[in-house]
């Protein structure tokens, strides 16, 4: 019987907020962040095997990365990695993705999701997931996983949702970027607002028809590549076309815009492990409640850190509370875990001020 489930697994970002672990040349979904023997990506490849066969998860890259991901992922071929030659951003790519999609199966129904997020409970991931692909193959809509949340947080965006459903889908008011502590706080109090994961779940022709409406410039230049998808022009047509499309996430670009946007509140475990600090919520602490990992250390006085030092060498450390200390190659960070936010943006002037050897 043929299977209309296909993943698209998005694996092109760069993941500054976990430097100097995660780099330009090797980012953090290539690496083992949980120190379990399996890379971020290997996670997600083979969560998505639950939900359809090896031929039908596709990954969306940047094209520097294409020999790491087939060393890692030993079902995929090269067919399966949709290459993007420049980082426009998350409309873009997934655009493309979609046309292709819709090529190879007009009734493609689509997940969406990052490839580096951290999930406990995989069997109940995977019964949302089913429940949203059952409800998009029957409808025109678009649906992204909302989760419940568990503290103001400022480092996600929010969904407020209404309250009534349809099969345990809810409608999407609204979409708010990351707010302050006091309007999560407020969130939080409220109910109705759940965390954005950025997984998303729809037919090839719903998210199609969603670009065409709300982002017409995107549409039409990845829609003049009909002819050539999944053939030998393909890659010629997407190098001349892609670096020229809009920078724009598909958030901005069609969820916060379109009418027939809903959620499934979720509650599987869910981390983004988009910074240091998310790692230390996931990860299992000692005695004094420090996330480390590290062969050769003499700690004391040291609580409430993480602290990731290279096997090979000798680590002393005295009297910190509350730091992240990374040790990675030919670069150290030493930073408040209360302001980890800023790391992206220092990451940015280290590349201004010492080039990009170290990032």
């Amino acid at each position: 019987m043929k299977n209309n489930n296909f993943v698209l697994i998005m694996a092109g970002g760069v993941g500054s907020r976990f430097w100097p672990k995660s780099r330009n040349a090797y980012p953090k979904q290539f690496l083992d962040i949980l120190g379990i023997g399996k890379s971020l990506l290997q996670l997600t490849y083979d969560r998505f095997l639950k939900l359809c066969p090896p031929e039908n998860i596709y990954i969306v890259t940047n094209s520097q990365y294409s020999t790491i991901i087939i060393n890692q992922l030993k079902g995929i071929s090269l067919e399966q990695l949709i290459c993007e030659p420049s980082r426009n951003n998350t409309a873009p790519c997934i655009a493309y993705a979609s046309f292709k999609l819709h090529k190879i199966n007009p009734d493609a129904n689509i997940v969406v999701a990052p490839s580096d997020h951290f999930i406990l409970h995989e069997g109940i991931f995977i019964e949302k997931v089913k429940e949203a692909l059952a409800y998009t193959e029957k409808h025109d809509v678009l649906v992204t996983l909302g989760i419940s949340p568990t503290r103001p947080d400022t480092g996600y965006g929010y969904i407020k949702y209404a309250a009534d459903q349809d099969a345990g889908l809810y409608k999407v008011i609204q979409f708010t970027e990351k707010p302050s502590l006091e309007k999560a706080k407020e969130f939080l109090k409220t109910g109705d607002y759940l965390w954005n994961a950025g997984i998303f779940i729809w037919k090839a022709g719903s998210i199609l028809k969603g670009l065409k409406e709300h982002a017409e410039t995107i549409y039409t230049m990845f829609d003049n590549g009909k002819g050539v998808y999944n053939t030998s022009e393909e890659q010629t047509f997407i190098n001349e076309t892609y670096p020229k499309s809009p920078n724009i996430s598909i958030d901005y670009a069609i969820m916060e815009q379109a009418d027939n946007v809903y959620t499934i509140p979720s509650d599987f475990g869910w981390s983004d492990l988009g910074t240091w600090a998310s790692l230390y919520e996931s990860a299992p602490r000692n005695e004094d409640n420090n996330v480390v990992s590290a062969r050769q250390l003499n700690i004391k006085d040291t609580q409430n850190s993480i602290i990731h030092i290279n096997n090979d060498k000798l680590a002393i450390i005295r009297g910190l509370d509350n730091f992240i200390v990374v040790d990675e190659g030919n670069a150290l960070l030493i930073y408040p875990k209360d302001q980890e936010q800023e790391i992206k943006e220092v990451v940015k002037e280290m590349s201004i001020a010492f080039g990009e050897t170290f990032i």
